[in-house]
C-alpha cells in the first residue's frame, strides 16, 4: 500500500492544522493507521493511532486533548486534526499502516508494528 501525507505547513503557535494521509493499493479498512513525527536531532516519536474501524484511538501524552485522529474508510484517508499547536510540535509528520485483523490499538505506539510508511509532511510552528 502507498501512503501520501498532505496538509503540512507553517503555522503560528495556538493555531490549527489538519493533516491527511491518503492510502492506495491496498484494502484500507484492513489497516490500523498511525501518525508519528520526527523533529530535527530527535528520535521519531509516536503521536496517535486509530483502529481499522475508527472505534479505538490512542494518543501520546504530549498531544492528548489537542490532537484528534479520524479516518474515512470510504475515502481511504486518515486525518490528524492538530489544535492549539505549540513550537514543540514542529516536526516531519509521517503516517503509517499496519495490516491487522482486530480493532486493538494497544501496541500501536511502537513503530515496529507498522508495515508501510509515507514520505512525511513538514509542520512548522512559529511563536
Amino acid at each position: 500500500v502507498q501512503l501520501v501525507e498532505s496538509g503540512g505547513g507553517l503555522v503560528q503557535a495556538g493555531n490549527s492544522l489538519r493533516l491527511s494521509c491518503a492510502a492506495s493499493g491496498g484494502t484500507f479498512r484492513t489497516y490500523a493507521m498511525g501518525w508519528f513525527r520526527q523533529a530535527p536531532g530527535k528520535e521519531r516519536e509516536f503521536v496517535s493511532a486509530v483502529s481499522r474501524t475508527g472505534g479505538n484511538t490512542v494518543f501520546a501524552d504530549s498531544v492528548k486533548g489537542r490532537f484528534t485522529i479520524s479516518r474515512d474508510n470510504a475515502k481511504n484517508t486518515v486525518y490528524l486534526q492538530m489544535n492549539n499547536l505549540e513550537r514543540e510540535d514542529t516536526a516531519v509528520y509521517y503516517c503509517a499502516a499496519e495490516e491487522i485483523t482486530t480493532d486493538y490499538v494497544g501496541h500501536l505506539r511502537d513503530a515496529k508494528w507498522y508495515d508501510y510508511w509515507g514520505p512525511g509532511t513538514q509542520v512548522t510552528v512559529s511563536s
